[in-house]
């Protein structure tokens, strides 16, 4: 089953505004993860993942900032 989360033209603003939005709620599920009786391999593991989704999310930033035209966003949730 897919879930369709996005399909369409965004403003470069809005591109970021929805992409920082999605980013920050997977940051803040590692965080409550690690704040509930987490292991501490598994606390790293989520740390580790939180600063990649913090650089992965300031480089798309740049990517789009640079642009000038109107920004593609597709984002399908695959559910096996």
């Amino acid at each position: 089953m897919n879930l369709q989360l996005l399909q369409g033209q965004f403003s470069p603003r809005e591109a970021i505004d929805i992409i920082t939005k999605m980013v920050h709620i997977k940051i803040k599920f590692h965080e409550d993860k690690i704040l509930s009786h987490a292991n501490e391999e598994d606390i790293k593991m989520r740390e580790k993942r939180i600063r990649q989704l913090q650089k992965e999310l300031y480089e798309v930033r740049n990517f789009i900032t640079d642009k000038k035209a109107k920004i593609v966003l597709e984002s399908v949730l695959e559910i096996h």
